[in-house]
């Protein structure tokens, strides 16, 4: 005779079943979207997105790609776009939105991470960004192309002078092109205020200047109409990942450019970008930026154990003292000095080349062009006015700006104190018969 079940044996068998199938569907439930707005390129980001979501399979990225000034529109919302982190090689981006406001502070403990490769600040002081990932500012050389015209390896910014390099010297126009205002302020920031505008006068008439929507510079050098070109080297190491015939130079004087991450304040999914932000920077997130598609430089010493013999280090650079320039203070100015090199170097570049062919000319057949070599390299202000806050300000906001505006009073002066001497060191070689 079959005995009844007993009531309590089916209640707790009912709970049980019910337990494991809750235990299921959490399992199975959907993964959260953790949305990242960001402007790396897709082979970089697909990679990055592909390893975070089999470390952490609960979560599934969301990218949303956004130049640097919309990202800014976009996380300047009231919502933030219901964007739950940003991350981007744009200090600039960064420390204006924090300014704003717009982070929450790190979730993560980053202690054990350096602070510094130099005088590069990975970071900002109160826990509201962090860099991920750093790139240093150098050379793309064409070896043959050197070869052929006889002139060595360039180590170092002087040798861009070398007049052998007239005309094969593809660089990017500060004021139009986003990465490149720092490589102006590199130069000052190594020999000083008048001797770096000077080097620059002599590089910017050997130079082919690339603007915003033009080619690259290493379009430049792969198709022969250069020999070097001044880039940073995520550029360069694409072109090279896609069998380009040249190689990166990091100059003895150069600088690094930290790329960011931060979490929203308003982020819709807090848990999932604090997981995305402590996976970029884990030790396994930072060796994924040697990927021959990635090419990144890491800001843990340890992913660079093991790389490649030849490889740039910039902890390695840092202590042999390579790596002095200061983004920090050469922010504040960046819109200014990269004001002067338009009005100065760029706007008159045909009659600086001529002028400078005609120097080197007087100078071969012995002739004193000191004077003539002042006016050319002299900027329009001194550095103590390019440091004015009040200068700073009315620079700013139309190199920054999404859209052209025209150039204040201010930079119409300068652009004809740049004309008037021009005009002397013309009159100076005339006399000396150059």
């Amino acid at each position: 005779m079959t005995r009844p079940a007993d009531p309590s044996r089916r209640l707790f068998l009912a709970s049980a079943v019910s337990l494991v199938l809750a235990r299921s569907h959490s399992a199975l439930a959907a993964p959260s979207t953790v949305t990242v707005v960001t402007s790396y390129p897709d082979e970089f980001v697909s990679r990055i997105q592909a390893a975070f979501e089999k470390t952490r399979p609960e979560y599934r990225m969301q990218v949303i790609w956004r130049m640097p000034n919309d990202a800014y529109d976009t996380l300047s919302q009231p919502d933030q776009g219901q964007t739950d982190v940003y991350w981007s090689a744009s200090p600039r981006s960064f420390a204006r939105l924090a300014a704003s406001g717009a982070w929450r502070r790190l979730p993560i403990d980053h202690h054990q991470l350096p602070r510094r490769i130099g005088n590069t600040r990975l970071g900002d002081t109160e826990g509201f960004y962090t860099a991920t990932e750093v790139a240093g500012f150098g050379f793309a050389v064409a070896p043959q192309a050197l070869a052929a015209l006889g002139i060595p390896m360039p180590s170092d910014w002087p040798d861009l002078a070398d007049p052998r390099l007239s005309g094969q010297i593809a660089m990017p126009v500060p004021s139009r092109v986003g990465f490149a205002p720092p490589i102006v302020e590199i130069v000052l920031q190594t020999l000083g205020w008048e001797r770096g505008w000077a080097l620059w006068s002599e590089i910017a008439a050997n130079a082919r200047f690339i603007e915003r929507g033009s080619t690259f510079v290493t379009d430049e050098i792969t198709s022969g109409r250069c020999a070097v070109g001044i880039s940073i080297d995520f550029f360069v190491n694409s072109a090279i990942a896609n069998r380009a015939p040249i190689h990166f130079v990091y100059p003895k004087h150069t600088g690094l450019n930290p790329a960011h991450i931060a979490v929203t304040r308003q982020a819709p999914n807090p848990r999932g970008a604090a997981a995305f932000v402590d996976f970029i920077l884990s030790p396994a997130g930072q060796r994924l930026l040697a990927h021959p598609d990635i090419r990144r430089l890491a800001v843990r010493p340890e992913a660079y154990a093991g790389a490649p013999a030849g490889s740039f280090d910039p902890f390695i650079a840092a202590r042999l003292g390579g790596l002095q320039f200061d983004s920090d203070a050469a922010r504040p100015r960046l819109t200014t000095t990269a004001a002067i090199f338009q009005h100065m170097l760029v706007d008159a570049q045909d009659e600086l080349k001529t002028l400078w062919q005609r120097t080197r000319q007087a100078e071969a057949v012995g002739k004193d062009t000191r004077p003539v070599r002042t006016l050319l390299g002299r900027p329009p202000v001194d550095e103590a006015t390019a440091n004015q806050a009040e200068i700073q300000q009315q620079i700013g906001p139309r190199l920054e700006g999404s859209s052209e505006r025209p150039p204040s009073s201010l930079e119409l002066t300068w652009r004809d104190i740049c004309h008037d001497r021009r005009a002397q060191a013309r009159r100076q070689l005339d006399e000396i018969g150059a």
